[in-house]
Formats: C-alpha cells, structure tokens, sequence
C-alpha cells in the first residue's frame, strides 16, 4: 500500500503565518523606525555631530581653565584623558558585559523580562547598556505616556547599534561620561572632576571616581553635599562591584572602603564663583558680539552658550589667583575693618557730606539697578509698590569678609548695607605684549557685579607721569632738572584765579628736581610745568600712551582732575617700560570650535607713543616715588627690593579720599589699581587710611610678593631695557634731596 502523507492541519499554517508576520512587522518596525518614518531618527550626520549643550571654556595661557561660559557647565573630554578608574567603574556598575555586545545586551534583556517583570525582583537591575543610556542621553526621551516610554525605548535600541556600528568601545565611554548630570551644577565628567575634587579626568583616584559614577544613579540623592551618608554608601556600592568584577583587588577595595569622602576641595562652578569672574563677565558680552558676526559652516551663527568654543585668554592663572588673593587679605584685613570703625563714628551712615536728600537719590538709583527692582516692575507693580515692597523684610544672604551672613532684612536697608564697602579694580599688563596678565574688577562678582577696570574714575595725582612726560619730550627737561617749589596760579575767564596747593610745606620755595618733586607728588612743581606747556600738550600725550577717556583741556589736570580706566591706566603706564610704544591691552588670543579649529587669532594693535629716551626718564622718575617718596612702603613693609630695585611707581589720591589709585611698574609687568566707595561721596575723612599709598598701594605689594616667591613663575627680577641713546640721569643732588621718612599726603 503506498504512503500517503498526512495532511497538515489548517492551524498549524496559521501559526506559521501569524509567526512569519511577527518577524516581518518587527522587521518593518525596526526598518521605518531606523530610517526615521515613524518619527524623529538622528540622521548619520547627528550621530556623528551629537548636539548637546557644552559651555563654552575660557581658558589661562597656562592651560587651566578659569571658568566657563554657558547655559550648562559642561565641557568634553576625550578617552584618553579619562582615568582607567573612571572606566573600571562605570562599567563595574552600570554594564559588566560592555565589551561583548553590540549595543543591546540580549541577556541583560532576559534577566529583567524573567526576573524584574515576570519573577518581580526589583534588584535584579536594568537592562540598559551604556550605549543605550548614552542614546537616551543624546536625544532625550521628555514627558511621555507607558506607551510612548516603551516606543522611545525601541528607537534607543535602533541608536544604540548605529552608536555601536559609528563609533569604538572608547569613543562611547567618552561620549557618555561627557553627556551625564552629576549635579551641583556639573554637567559632563570634566565639570564633575573639577567641581568635586578640582582634578582634571585623568587625576581622580579609585575612590573619587567611584564616588562619580555613584552619582549618576540619582545626583540629588547620592550628593555628598546634601546627603553625605547615603553618597558614601553609594560609592562603597560601587567599589564593591568593581572589587566583585576583578577591577579592584581586595586589598585596594579594603583600603578604599574605609576612606572617608573629602569634600575639602568642593567648589560649585557657577558664573558667579570661582577664578576671574569680572573677567569672565566681560568675555561673555564679548564673545556674544564675536559670535554675531562668526557663522558656522552650516550658516548659522556661533553659540558662545552652547557650542563648546574654547576661548584662550592671556591671563596667568597663578598670577590671577594672586591677585585676587592681594585684594582679598587687603581688604579683609585692614582697608574695610578701619573703614568699619570709622562708619561706627559716623552712627553708620557710609555717605560722608551729601545731604539726606541727596543720600536718598542715590539708594533710589542703586535700588533702581537692582534684579529686584527689574522683576517687580516687569510683574506690572507700579513705583509706589516696589517702594513699598522694598521696605518689607524678607529673607536673604549678605556679603561679609567673614562669610555669608543669612539673615532677615528690607532690600532697602540692604542697600544701604552694601554701600558701606568699599571696592577695587586692577589690571596688570605685559608691556611688550599687551597681554592682561590678572584682572579683577571687584572685591566679590556674586555681590558687586559692577566692573571697576572699564569704568572711569577720578585719577588724581596718577594723572602726574603724563605731565612730566610733557615737561621731558617736549619742554627738554631730564629727571635732574631743577624747577621752583613756588606757588603758581592760572587766570581762569570770569573766575577767581585758580591756585593749587601743595599737600605738606617741605621745601616750599626752594629749587627742586623734577625726580623728588614726582616722588614727593607736589603740586606746585606740576602746575609749574603745566604752565610751561600747555593742557593740549599733555592731552596728547596721554592720547597715544592709549587714553581715549573725555579730558577737558584746562590746567587743573596738572594735579590729576580727569576721569579714566584702570585698563587706560595699566595700558599706558605699560608705555613706559616698553621703551615708549604703546601695545593695546588684549585679553583673548585665540578662539578655537569644540573640535579644537582655530576660528580666530588676535594680535594687540602697537603705535609709537614716545621715544625710548622720554620713556626711560620717565621710568627712573617713578622709581624715585618707590625708593623715597609716597611709595617707599613697597620697600620697607612689603620688602619688594629684596626682590628687585627695578620697580617704578606712582600714587594717587583725589580730593575727600574719594579715589585712591597706585599703578606699579617692573619691566615685565604693569600694575593699575584702583580703591574707593561705589560712589564719590562714600569714603575716608582721614588721610591715614584714604590715601592711595594706604588703600590701593597694598594691594600691588602683597600681589607682588606673591608673584616673586612663586618659583614657578620664575618672575623677571633684571632692570629695564636701557634706550640706545645715553640718558642724563645721575642727579648729585637727589641723594641730599630724598627723606626716608613717609609723606602722609600723595595728592
């Protein structure tokens, strides 16, 4: 009997059918979901190119970076600038088998299907890979339904292996610890490590990135700010892994286990914190008008918030922490405690002669300028309710040079408070490159966001060096020239006479050298000048030293009446140690994509000023101010000629102790700096501490001393360049001439 096969039944085909068309529509899912026909897909352009937010760096000329310029602190790094122990822990704990699949981990898959969802075992952990995290990360899945939770996981699947088939192993650890929120601010592993620890990636030891990766899971909850307990349990989770995976030995995980975190170098990045923070305050509005006129190669216009730039500035790092360290001790110490005891006297009130009127008007302005003020008016409150509004007390931080004070206060009594303050602004500047070395533009950028380097001020007696640059280029007078110590007067149209007066009576009317009388900062000598030359003359001369401050053409500049930057000032004092050229003082050199192209370089502009003879006389002139005159405090308290001799400066003082002013000048370094209250009318009654040889002349000693002790500077201690042409500057008398005993004026 022949064999007649059976019949297949009907079922059977259907399931075949039914299974055939399941593989064929996950086929066709995954094939339209790929190609981006059931939404948004990153195109191979994107994947190779992912948007994320990088803040742009702002960067010293020895390579730290000072801070950073963006909406997210972020900045990338490449693998090899991570430390192996990041790596080891990362892949310790988030996904074990990283280097055997291919961006899904089929097994990982299984174990939460079986384990997490069937079985319920909530510890069984997830079973995303770092790839898929990091796809998750690179184009985030935002408020979505269960439904749509499980469609977007299926589209990271799909970017997950283009992530794999595009880029290395590597190259994805990299991409994903940039991509990461580790809070406090700290976005991507370079903030992090910086934020943390002040490290760069490379430096962390085993337990500080441990305790980074920790993070990851849940950066609120695991902070060792907030939550110190719970950050170091989550970091021992984490070495534990390692330890358990082979990445760790036993030992190492025993010794590390048992270590506390330390959170001694804990410093939030913030725009309102850190290294150069006026400077950095600058370069942003800088940078924003690069940007507007810099596109991209795809036609849009820079992004100095988001497109990762790298901004290398001429500043030292070291000489600007010095810097502000100087201003800081200063302050801290001596220039606000005494003007704290004095205010006492004064029952509090930091406005000295101004009616209450006039007080008034200017805490109504300060209150005008306010964030404050700004949001209630733009609630739609009229003038009546803000007034109101600023006389409630309400909770708040305060500045001291003690520490935050968290107190409960009216804004308007606040302002009140902050006008009892006083501030500073300093430059220092390389003569012969124009390159800003240190900037600080006050005493605390959370506090005082008002930039005392660009802003104008009286400069009084500071003003004298353009003076006596007149007197030596164009009336041919040498620093031993002898002129009359005798009252002079000037003829003013429809006015009394006008008559400056000297600030002490030593050797009044007697013949003195042009070098004692600037190092003595008398009045009479540069009056007398004055009226040898003329308002015009000067004006000139500080035009091509770099001045383009407004200046009335009047012979009361002699004795110091014109408003101008300390940036002028440090520019153009700069002049004379660069043999009479003036170099425009430049911040930025470079500015380079996220990529590391160079999109810009810069170079100062130059123009000769004067010549080197005039400069050099001019030089030796304001050695005379630091050897004998009103700056010798340089020497005998803060003993910088034991570091060099060569050291020129001038100090500046202006009517009422309104403005004290000191710029300092080596050969390789040029100093302007700034001290007083945030308007004329808050200041010192007494010269002890309101002259500029008190208040702003400390600031450049202690800088100084810094700057020379530092054995990796290996700062420039030789004397100036001298000009190709002998000068006449062996004055026989001036040794007869010079008292060692400090002036207590330096109008």
């Amino acid at each position: 009997m022949a064999y007649t096969e059976k019949k297949k039944p009907a079922y059977i085909k259907t399931l075949w059918y039914i299974f055939g068309g399941l593989w064929a529509f996950v086929f066709l899912f995954f094939f339209f979901l790929s190609i981006g026909w059931l939404g948004f897909m990153p195109s191979f352009e994107e994947l190779e190119n992912p948007r994320s937010l990088q803040a742009s760096e702002v960067i010293s000329e020895d390579g730290e970076v000072l801070g950073f310029i963006g909406l997210q602190n972020r900045s990338n790094v490449t693998y090899d600038q991570l430390s192996p122990n990041l790596v080891n822990a990362l892949v310790a704990t988030e996904d074990v088998r990283f280097y055997k699949h291919s961006g899904i981990d089929s097994r990982s898959l299984f174990r939460v299907l079986f384990k997490t969802v069937l079985g319920r075992h909530g510890s069984s952990g997830g079973g995303s890979t770092i790839t898929q995290q990091l796809a998750k990360n690179l184009f985030p899945r935002g408020h979505r339904s269960k439904l749509g939770v499980v469609f977007v996981k299926f589209k990271e699947w799909v970017v997950a292996v283009k992530l794999e088939h595009n880029y290395s192993k590597q190259e994805i650890i990299a991409m994903y610890f940039n991509t990461v929120d580790f809070g406090s601010n700290a976005y991507g592993i370079k903030a992090a490590a910086k934020t943390f620890f002040d490290k760069t990636p490379a430096e962390l030891d085993v337990d500080e990135a441990a305790m980074l990766v920790g993070l990851l899971k849940a950066p609120t909850s695991y902070s060792p700010v907030l939550h110190p307990d719970r950050a170091l349990e989550r970091r021992n989770t984490v070495l534990y892994q390692m330890n358990h995976y082979a990445y760790l030995s036993d030992e190492d995980y025993t010794k590390y286990l048992d270590k506390p975190i330390d959170m001694s170098r804990y410093t939030p990045q913030s725009h309102n914190d850190g290294t150069a923070t006026y400077l950095r305050e600058y370069l942003r509005a800088y940078m924003k008008d690069w940007c507007s006129h810099h596109r991209k190669p795809n036609g849009e216009h820079y992004d100095v918030h988001k497109d990762g730039l790298k901004i290398y500035t001429t500043i030292n790092s070291r000489m600007q922490r010095y810097a502000e360290q100087a201003v800081r001790e200063h302050f801290s110490k001596e220039v606000q405690p005494a003007f704290d005891r004095e205010l006492r006297a004064r029952k509090g009130n930091p406005f000295c002669d101004i009616t209450k009127e006039e007080q008034n008007r200017e805490l109504t302005r300060a209150m005008k300028n306010s964030d404050r003020y700004r949001r209630l008016k733009a609630e739609g409150m009229s003038q009546k309710e803000i007034r109101s509004a600023f006389n409630e007390k309400v909770k708040m931080r305060l500045f001291s040079w003690k520490g935050t004070i968290d107190t409960t206060l009216s804004p308007w009594d606040s302002l009140i408070y902050y006008k009892r303050f006083l501030n500073v602004g300093m430059m220092s500047v390389e003569p012969g490159t124009g390159h800003v070395k240190a900037y600080v533009g006050g005493i605390n950028y959370r506090y005082f966001k008002f930039d005392n380097v660009r802003s104008t001020r009286q400069v009084g007696s500071t003003f004298k060096p353009f003076v006596y640059t007149m007197a030596l280029q164009d009336l041919g007078m040498s620093p031993c020239t002898e002129v009359p110590n005798s009252q002079v007067c000037f003829e003013v149209w429809g006015q009394p006479d006008w008559c400056p007066k000297n600030s002490s009576h030593e050797r009044e009317d007697e013949m003195v050298t042009l070098k004692w009388a600037l190092a003595h900062s008398i009045n009479w000598v540069s009056a007398y000048l004055m009226k040898q030359g003329s308002p015009e003359q000067v004006i000139n001369i500080a035009r091509k030293m770099g001045v383009r401050s407004p200046i009335d053409a009047v012979p009361a500049i002699a004795v110091g009446t014109p408003e101008i930057s300390v940036y002028e000032m440090a520019g153009a004092m700069a002049t004379f140690a660069n043999k009479g050229e003036y170099v425009e003082p430049i911040f930025v050199t470079r500015i380079e994509d996220s990529k590391g192209l160079v999109l810009d370089r810069f170079t100062p502009q130059r123009s000769e000023a004067l010549d080197e003879q005039t400069a050099y006389m001019m030089i030796e002139l304001m050695k005379g101010v630091v050897q004998s005159g009103t700056g010798v405090r340089l020497n005998y308290k803060y003993h910088l000629n034991n570091y060099s001799t060569a050291i020129a400066g001038k100090t500046g003082t202006t009517q009422n102790n309104s403005d004290g002013w000191f710029v300092g000048i080596t050969p390789r370094l040029a100093t302007a700096i700034w001290t007083g209250g945030e308007v004329r009318s808050i200041h010192f009654r007494n010269m002890t501490y309101g002259q500029g040889a008190a208040q702003a002349l400390p600031v450049f000693g202690r800088f100084m001393e810094k700057v020379y002790q530092d054995k990796k500077l290996n700062f420039y201690r030789g004397d100036f360049d001298r000009p190709s042409m002998p000068v006449e500057l062996d004055c026989a008398n001036f040794q007869q001439e010079i008292q060692n005993e400090e002036p207590d004026w330096d109008f």
